[in-house]
This record gives C-alpha cells, sequence and structure tokens, in this order.
C-alpha cells in the first residue's frame, strides 16, 4: 500500500513536470491576453484516465500552482486562482469517464473522447467567467463581453482540444499501458 502511494506521487510529479515542459512548446501569436495552443493538457489527462479523477485533479492542480512562479498574468486574487490552480484541476475531471474497470484494462475510445471533451468545457468556463469579470475592457467597441470572452477562449481551447484529443487517442492505441492502472505486488516491494 505504501510503495503504490509513493508510485503514484512519483507519477504526479512526473506528469506535472512534463506538462511545465509542454507548456513551453506551444504557438501564442494570436493571443495578447493569454491564452496559447500547447501540449500541457496531455499529461493531465494521462493521470485521470490511468488513476481516476482525483489524482487526475491533483496533477492539473500541482501544474497550475507551478505555472503561478513562470510569470502568471494577475489582476486579482480569485482571478489568479481561477485562471492557474482551479482550470487545469478541472481537467482531471476527465477520469471521472474513466471508471475502475476501464483503468485495469483498455479505456474505451468514446469515453476518452468524451471525457477530454467534457473537462475542456469545464476549462473553458473557468476561462470564460474570468474573460468576462476580469478582462472584459479589452473587448472591442459594440461587442459583448460574453461574446468576446466566448470567443477568445474558444479560439484556442477548441484546437488544443482537438490536437490533445489526436494525441491521447494515438497514445492509446499504441501504448495502452499509459492508461492501465499498475500496482506493485507485495513480492515486487520486498
Amino acid at each position: 500500500m505504501q510503495s503504490n502511494r509513493l508510485v503514484i506521487m512519483i507519477e504526479v510529479a512526473i506528469m506535472a513536470a512534463l506538462a511545465v515542459i509542454l507548456s513551453y512548446i506551444k504557438f501564442s501569436a494570436l493571443w495578447a491576453m493569454g491564452g496559447s495552443i500547447s501540449l500541457v493538457m496531455v499529461p493531465i489527462f494521462i493521470m485521470a484516465f490511468r488513476r481516476g479523477w482525483k489524482i487526475g485533479v491533483l496533477t492539473g492542480f500541482i501544474y497550475g500552482m507551478v505555472q503561478l512562479l513562470f510569470g502568471p498574468t494577475i489582476v486579482h486574487p480569485v482571478q489568479y486562482i481561477l485562471e492557474y490552480p482551479i482550470a487545469f484541476a478541472v481537467l482531471g475531471f476527465a477520469g471521472v469517464f474513466a471508471g475502475k474497470q476501464s483503468r485495469q484494462d483498455r479505456l474505451p475510445l468514446a469515453l476518452m473522447i468524451t471525457g477530454i471533451g467534457f473537462a475542456t468545457l469545464l476549462r473553458f468556463l473557468d476561462h470564460f467567467a474570468s474573460g468576462i469579470i476580469w478582462f472584459g475592457a479589452y473587448a472591442p467597441d459594440g461587442m459583448p463581453v460574453s461574446a468576446y470572452s466566448a470567443i477568445y477562449n474558444a479560439s484556442y481551447l477548441v484546437p488544443e482540444m482537438l490536437i490533445t484529443m489526436v494525441i491521447v487517442v494515438l497514445i492509446s492505441r499504441y501504448r495502452p499501458q499509459f492508461f492501465i492502472e499498475t500496482k506493485r505486488s507485495p513480492q515486487a516491494a520486498a
């Protein structure tokens, strides 16, 4: 039991660190007020599907906290919490679609895609609310703030979600063991 907890903690740390590294490989030329297309969601989704939603949420939360160390855009304390730890923690809820049985065998493709779509929608809602409350001043004249926030955030989250779906599906097809929960046997620990 203790060694399995250690393995999970190591996996969380490695995947959160991988997400930080992947956050530097991005396309962000169009979004002046934040947002970019990157592969940052891939490790969080791997953990959510491999270990369940709680560990996925933890991985996303840790990634969001670490991102705060690398030049965040902060305009208000609540925005700080919404845009960083919470926005990435909600990605872990994709694991809700991977029941315990799925983590011991191959995860159905439809559940994986549904989980990624659902979790990205939660992230979108987080950024959308933040955009309305704190970044509405940047909306062009005559454009409703809600429309501006929706278009702005969807313009990078939808492509990032689609790219992430393709990558996660390819990983699940060619390396399905990434999504299968492994437990160390007592004999292996001795």
